[in-house]
């Protein structure tokens, strides 16, 4: 069997958290791939770069979902999603890795490696959203809280909330962040070799890789105190919804930002799958949600009240319009938005999972 031409792409957040399962990872890839070549990136603009010139290499993406999440985002945006398959090695606490693990892969770091080398690629379907982004699991408008909600980015494209591909001076984020990577691998090369990991002599010291968020933070340095500040700051959105509707968040916000800025209650919206009316805004919604199908439809949920039958639909495009709403997309929150509309799309995509057992 030939051996696969990977491009590894190594989130700056993976190797930050987890630097031991982001060795292994690199290890068995170019032991079992000796051509693979390793993109270290520091800026989004940099997984753009490598992407582009990839040439005839697969890309492994080693991170958590929002990893993933971007690398599918900027094929798509360059049209170049259909081309080639993508394959990843989830790195980060379970909460951070949880869309990968829907998908079904593998979560360990020797599994999912030994999945890139010898599984197979298998065509999923997708959301596209009429400004760009991308959903491969599930949207939800409200957006409820998750474990994201103290490291947002925007689904829409902008750039990853809170440091993603920060100067590293934004310091300690808790597991499912992924920020602050600019100490992480200082000497570590942009691209080249397999060779170029071993450039990162800097080393994200101290990083532990527990899914414990305090046990976590304790483990990293302090670097400042506004640094401190922002982590202490994460819990408030998630103390916000249990407060209950209408709590504001605690945090101002940054450029990028696509958190959840306050309500999760019930909101007025007007729901539409492929022109039939789902809701009106005459009311209230507790919740609409979306997801890619098997056959090219968006499954879609709309819910008035936990106690109402939900209204079901399968369709090729659903449109949500209202007042200024935010929603969920995998592991991003977006918006404000006043109206938004996605598109199913079958097999629009293809992930490399471990292959079945024979018979």
């Amino acid at each position: 069997m030939t051996a696969p031409n990977l491009l590894v792409v190594i989130d700056p957040g993976a190797r930050l958290t987890d630097p031991e399962s982001v060795r292994i990872a690199r290890d068995v890839l170019c032991a079992g791939a000796p051509g693979t070549k390793v993109c270290l990136p520091e800026r989004p603009e940099e997984v753009a770069r490598a992407l582009a010139r990839r040439g005839s290499r697969c890309p492994v993406v080693v991170g958590d979902d929002r990893a993933l999440l971007r690398a599918v985002r900027l094929l798509h945006r360059d049209r170049d999603l259909a081309a080639c398959a993508l394959a990843m090695v989830p790195v980060g606490p379970p909460a951070g890795i949880a869309l990968a693990a829907a998908l079904g892969v593998p979560t360990t770091a020797v599994a999912a490696s030994r999945a890139v080398l010898h599984g197979t690629e298998h065509p999923l379907d997708l959301l596209v959203d009429d400004s760009g982004g991308v959903v491969l699991g599930t949207l939800r408008v409200p957006p409820a809280p998750g474990p994201y909600e103290g490291a947002r980015g925007s689904p829409d494209g902008g750039r990853d909330g809170d440091g993603a591909y920060g100067d590293g001076a934004r310091g300690c984020v808790p597991p499912g962040g992924t920020g602050g990577a600019g100490g992480a691998y200082g000497g570590g090369e942009a691209y080249g070799t397999g060779a170029a990991y071993g450039g990162g002599a800097g080393g994200a010291a101290g990083a532990g890789a527990g899914a414990d968020a305090a046990k976590w933070a304790r483990a990293q340095p302090l670097r400042g105190y506004r640094s401190l500040a922002r982590t202490l700051a994460r819990p408030l959105p998630l103390l916000a919804s249990l407060v209950g509707p209408g709590a504001r968040e605690g945090d101002e916000g940054h450029e990028g930002d696509g958190g959840a800025g306050g309500d999760w209650g019930p909101q007025r919206l007007r729901v539409e799958a492929d022109g039939t009316l789902l809701a009106d805004l005459d009311r209230p919604v507790a919740q609409v949600s979306l997801a890619p199908g098997s056959d090219g439809l968006a499954e879609v949920v709309v819910r008035r009240r936990a106690s109402d039958t939900p209204v079901r639909a399968r369709a090729h495009t659903v449109t949500v319009s209202g007042p200024d709403f935010r929603y969920r997309a995998d592991a991003l929150v977006g918006g404000p938005v006043r109206v938004r509309t996605w598109r199913a799309l079958a097999g629009a995509w293809r992930l490399t999972l471990p292959a079945a057992p024979a018979p």
